[in-house]
């Protein structure tokens, strides 16, 4: 004897109770994420924030570099206003020397407890007298254009960017564990220039591991 096969089927008014309990679950997800990574302090002086040049120069990228052990040195620095920097580790294997970071696997921004690698990238602009270093929204409503450092004076080569006031760098850590990504940071958002209209970077979004998650 053959038996039907029954399916029960719910309507979606019967579903909207289960969604509703649901509710707070879901919106405690954000707060859960913005938790997920937390920084810790570097030594400032291991490290250097470079403006690369691309090309013949009229463009740049972000570099950072780090000194891990004192083998060989991995950049030196000459000059003021700007100061210019030589890359010396791309003249040796520095496996267990320095840590380079050129991309956004590397670094990202973060102010107090919000990572906002997802909704800011860091941009090296050139201007006629300088060569600043920018925080830009990707995102409506993700907060203010931030200038994070500057070279101080114009060139064509690679530049130390020094990191504006209330800027510095911190390392990102997970459970206890120290990663190797680091970030552009800062304690709080910086204040609105009197007479602009007041940026609004709430909701803070949370930490995303998309990219360069260790």
């Amino acid at each position: 004897m053959i038996r039907p096969v029954i399916q029960t089927v719910h309507p979606l008014a019967a579903l909207l109770p289960l969604l509703a309990a649901l509710g707070p679950l879901v919106s405690a997800r954000p707060a859960t994420a913005q938790a997920l990574f937390q920084a810790v302090d570097v030594d400032q002086s291991k490290f250097v924030i470079v403006a690369a040049p691309i090309g013949d120069g009229s463009r740049a990228q972000l570099n950072i570099y780090e000194q891990r052990s004192a083998a060989r040195p991995c950049f030196s620095v000459q000059g003021s206003a700007p100061t210019v920097v030589n890359p010396l580790l791309s003249s040796f294997d520095f496996t267990g020397i320095c840590n380079r970071f050129i991309d956004g696997n590397g670094y990202s921004v973060r102010v107090g407890s919000s990572d906002l690698g997802t909704v800011y990238r860091l941009s090296v602009v050139k201007q006629a007298n300088d060569t600043l270093l920018l925080a830009l929204p990707t995102k409506p409503g993700a907060g203010p254009e931030m200038v994070v450092a500057r070279t101080g004076g114009a060139g064509s080569t690679f530049l130390l960017l020094v990191p504006e006031p209330g800027w510095k760098l911190m390392r990102r850590q997970f459970g206890g564990r120290v990663l190797g990504h680091v970030y552009l940071y800062r304690d709080t958002w910086p204040e609105v220039a009197p007479g602009s209209a007041p940026a609004a970077p709430a909701p803070l979004p949370p930490a995303a591991p998309v990219r360069g998650l260790w």
